[in-house]
């Protein structure tokens, strides 16, 4: 409360926070992308041009190029923002690639029909490699992250037996992340994951998942990366709502 030359109060008014609006958001992302890769800039003119190009030539081969200037303009402006939103993509992968918990972010972008756990089942502190689990009708899939081969697999196969004592007829598959041969690089994790066949019913994963949970979790947080969901423009904004 102020108080005023007479001796009465006022309420002291609150800063007016200024609302974000979607082009905001599409800035932010655009100048994140831009940081990570300078030639995105360039691109994008280039596709807003060859699409305004080709809408007024196409136009004019029916005597209608300004129409077709027309078309071409806002065509080009949605391919350059598809196209800005997967280099933003790759941005946010290339920004988390490498730090420990990675794998987390990654399996983030698995919107419906899995159960998975953002802490890892297992962990090792010497190296920070670690293991994240997802449960979905394909059965129960560990993922690996961080350090060698060698110590992914150790703690890969050690999960496996844990949980096939507790569910042992249902399907364990075993994933390692990373850049060499035979595993698979973070941006495909979720992909590698959503593509295992499915076999169970939802009501076989929710008793599943109750069982698993026993086993715990490691009790080592993750740390918070940048999350490549949260890198895309917001295509409802660019809509209008």
């Amino acid at each position: 409360m102020a108080r005023s030359s007479s001796g009465s109060t006022e309420p002291t008014k609150k800063p007016k926070v200024k609302k974000r609006r979607w082009y905001h958001q599409v800035w932010d992302v655009f100048q994140m992308t831009r940081k990570a890769d300078p030639t995105v800039p360039w691109i994008m003119l280039a596709i807003l041009v060859v699409a305004a190009g080709a809408g007024f030539a196409i136009g004019a081969i029916f005597n209608q190029g300004p129409y077709g200037l027309f078309i071409g303009i806002p065509l080009g402006i949605l391919l350059a923002t598809i196209f800005l939103s997967r280099r933003a993509e790759r941005a946010a992968y290339s920004s988390l690639e490498g730090q420990p918990g990675a794998v987390s972010a990654a399996l983030g972008t698995i919107r419906r029909g899995w159960n998975i756990e953002e802490q890892p089942v297992a962990i090792d502190a010497r190296s920070q490699t670690m293991v994240f689990r997802a449960i979905g009708r394909p059965g129960v899939v560990f993922i690996g992250d961080g350090g060698t081969r060698g110590i992914q697999q150790r703690l890969l196969e050690g999960e496996r037996k844990r949980a096939s004592r507790l569910v042992p007829d249902v399907p364990v598959h075993l994933i390692q992340t990373g850049r060499e041969e035979g595993q698979v690089p973070l941006p495909k994790v979720a992909t590698a994951v959503k593509k295992q066949k499915g076999k169970l019913t939802p009501a076989e994963v929710a008793e599943i998942t109750k069982r698993l949970k026993a086993l715990g979790a490691a009790r080592i947080p993750v740390p918070k990366g940048v999350d490549p969901t949260r890198m895309r423009p917001d295509r409802k904004g660019m809509r209008g709502r």
